[in-house]
């Protein structure tokens, strides 16, 4: 599971949560922290560069936040970062620098790296998006399973028990996900991999890939 590990997938000099990754070998294994993470390290930002809106929230005085949006605690939005009309975000949240959380879009426990776009009616929750990654429009993490047994990341004959009920993806860097696709709970898609409009992806999908579906997926150089 080595594509799995934490430094296989993000580069952390791009997010504020860096710290949040410390001592842990895989990314899920920072969900459950994410809401005390972000109430310690809110208290600790530069209140000329950070905006306090109510208790736990921290917002950029460069991010662009629409009067429509629905922001709840606890909450970073970094620097020049951009919330768009109505928004949703229910806590738990990190939004990077120059981020884009777009039209309807609904955030739940993630930590959103710097550059991410999630810009047009996406759900995205219990989730990990890598810098420069991208969700198409409609695209969403499905974060528990239809049984709501507990989430096992799996690789072929390999397999993780996570110990959780909530887990929806893990994205790497620069991760293109195509519009209406749907990524179940428990999947890992390795950094620079596109992922085809109207797919239904779970698992690990390898680094440098197109996934075009379960059976047909095409390593970039190999085109």
């Amino acid at each position: 599971m080595e594509q799995c590990l934490i430094k296989n997938l993000y580069d952390l000099n791009q997010t504020i949560a860096a710290e949040l990754f410390a001592g842990v070998d895989y990314p899920w294994e920072v969900l459950a922290n994410i809401k005390d993470f972000i109430i310690k390290l809110g208290n600790s930002l530069d209140s000329e560069k950070y905006e306090k809106r109510g208790e736990n929230i921290w917002v950029a005085k460069s991010a662009k936040v629409a009067p429509t949006a629905c922001l709840n605690a606890p909450l970073i939005i970094d620097e020049e970062a951009e919330v768009r009309h109505c928004a949703f975000i229910r806590g738990s949240a990190i939004v990077g620098k120059g981020a884009v959380v777009g039209n309807s879009t609904e955030l739940k426990n993630v930590v959103i790296f710097n550059g991410v776009q999630v810009p047009h009616y996406n759900y995205v929750g219990d989730s990990i998006l890598g810098y420069k990654s991208h969700m198409g429009a409609g695209s969403i993490t499905s974060n528990v399973k239809s049984d709501k047994t507990l989430v096992t990341v799996k690789n072929g004959t390999q397999a993780i028990e996570t110990g959780l009920k909530k887990f929806g993806a893990m994205l790497g860097d620069y991760v293109e996900v195509g519009c209406n696709s749907v990524l179940n709970p428990g999947t890992v898609v390795g950094r620079h991999t596109n992922i085809y409009p109207l797919s239904m992806v779970r698992g690990v999908i390898a680094p440098n890939s197109i996934y075009k579906n379960k059976n047909e997926i095409t390593a970039k150089n190999a085109r």
